[in-house]
């Protein structure tokens, strides 16, 4: 089958009318962010903040008209509105104002139904093994026996299509909610599997926010006792979009060893702890390295950093992953190492670390989406 166009998309869209009623919504310049894989179809349309909660027919009817493109399975648009930067506010009477929640009036939270909690797993920069965790600790935890899923939240880096050999597009069975593809027992999403891996996310924050939200409130996820979410590195909007409005149960933040990785670990463990999402506790990934050939040991990138600072700041040090050559070449095949080799060491650390999560929800409740104040 052949791609869809994006000229073919804007023709189509070019029939919807904007707002004003003078012009169409491409002529408006209100359409952004165009993406095709497949025969699934997303893209942005950028509203007036003040009209967003009136303009969901508009988004409909957008929908609807790429949606009678030929060979197109499923469309998504997302509403995305970009808010001029706020004024100061003035004293009144000699009296300055009170705290005010950051980013304007709290919004919504984001419910997923069908899902008993939904953990993050974070770090405070990239190259530290965040998604491999991610990967088998859902994995350790589909091990105990639970219902798990994974959503990729990585929206500019997804590593899911890799990491789990997809290669398939999620099918939709009314064209308004997409189907999980499965793999190793695990129901996933990813905005990978809907753009090809070439394809660079030229995306604003408000449009990463409108995404994370409808993978997680537009994807049949079924009844699922655990959802990982596998974050994107540092603590900007996506990370702030789950830490506001989604019922986080808690965090596993993964980190390796060495000073500088800590440094950036303790910066996601305080967005969390500020935002009111308990901490489940620090993994300490690239631990040591062991020779696949003699079985020496090496701390490459010293060890024993991350369990220093987990007791340092108070919360569960999860467990020690090795740097192991079978963990990134399965890693790399798209067959992680707790489903490629159960019976390995390896594997046996991922499932002691799964457990430790699992205990560690059941000690505490989920709690509602909180809201940032800058005092």
């Amino acid at each position: 089958m052949a791609e869809i166009d994006r000229k073919a998309v804007e023709a189509a869209l070019a029939a919807v009318m904007a707002p004003d009623g003078a012009r169409s919504v491409v002529a408006a310049g209100l359409i952004d962010g165009i993406a095709t894989r497949g025969g699934h179809v997303q893209f942005a349309l950028k509203v007036d903040p003040a009209l967003g909660p009136r303009l969901e027919q508009l988004r409909l009817a957008c929908e609807a008209a790429v949606k009678a493109l030929p060979d197109v399975k499923s469309v998504t648009a997302v509403m995305t509105a970009e808010r001029p930067a706020a004024r100061a506010p003035q004293p009144a009477h000699g009296h300055a104002h009170g705290p005010r929640p950051a980013g304007g009036p709290a919004q919504q939270p984001i419910l997923a139904t069908g899902i008993d909690k939904i953990i993050a797993v974070a770090s405070g920069k990239g190259g530290v093994g965040k998604s491999t965790t991610a990967v088998n600790l859902a994995l350790g935890l589909a091990a105990l026996g639970r219902k798990v899923g994974i959503l990729d939240a990585d929206i500019y880096g997804p590593s899911m299509p890799r990491m789990l050999k997809v290669t398939e597009k999620p099918d939709s069975k009314d064209g308004n909610k997409l189907l999980p593809i499965e793999r190793f027992g695990l129901k996933t999403m990813s905005i990978g599997y809907l753009v090809s891996e070439e394809t660079p996310m030229i995306w604003r924050g408000p449009m990463v926010q409108s995404a994370l939200e409808q993978m997680l409130r537009d994807v049949e996820w079924g009844t699922l006792d655990v959802l990982v979410v596998d974050m994107p590195p540092g603590t900007g909007d996506a990370q702030l979009t789950m830490a506001q409005r989604v019922k986080l149960a808690g965090a596993v933040i993964v980190s390796t060893p060495q000073d500088i990785a800590l440094i950036d670990a303790r910066k996601g463990l305080n967005m969390f702890r500020k935002t009111a999402v308990p901490v489940l506790g620090i993994v300490e990934n690239m631990s040591y390295f062991l020779c696949p050939h003699c079985g020496e040991r090496s701390d490459i990138f010293g060890h024993g950093g991350a369990q220093h600072e987990a007791e340092r700041l108070g919360v569960p040090f999860l467990g020690a992953v090795p740097l192991h050559l079978d963990i990134r070449i399965h890693s790399d095949d798209g067959n992680p190492i707790v489903a490629a080799q159960p019976d390995s060491e390896h594997a046996r650390i991922y499932r002691a670390i799964a457990q430790r999560v699992w205990d560690g929800l059941q000690g505490g409740s989920q709690r509602p989406a909180p809201r940032i104040v800058i005092k």
